[in-house]
């Protein structure tokens, strides 16, 4: 399942990458769109503003958590 993906946007990772120490569903910013959109630079931060991970990132393991007024559910229906 493929979403748009756009630098600044909020995502959320989609599975555990243990060797990276993140788990399915933290929450992260894209700070750089690489290649045609088949990867991201997410980078993680804590609740005081400090990066505790940036990563190269697949478009496949996060997905947008805006929805630019469109329901998610329904976006996730029309993939």
């Amino acid at each position: 399942m493929a979403f748009h993906i756009e630098l600044l946007d909020t995502v959320a990772l989609t599975e555990d990458m243990p060797t990276l120490g993140l788990t399915a569903g933290e929450v992260g910013a894209v700070i750089e769109v690489l290649g045609d959109g088949e990867a991201f630079e997410v980078e993680f931060c804590d609740n005081n503003g400090a990066t505790y991970g940036l990563h190269t990132l697949r478009a496949g393991q996060i997905m947008p958590l805006h929805t630019r007024g469109q329901a998610l559910r329904l976006r996730v229906e029309a993939a």
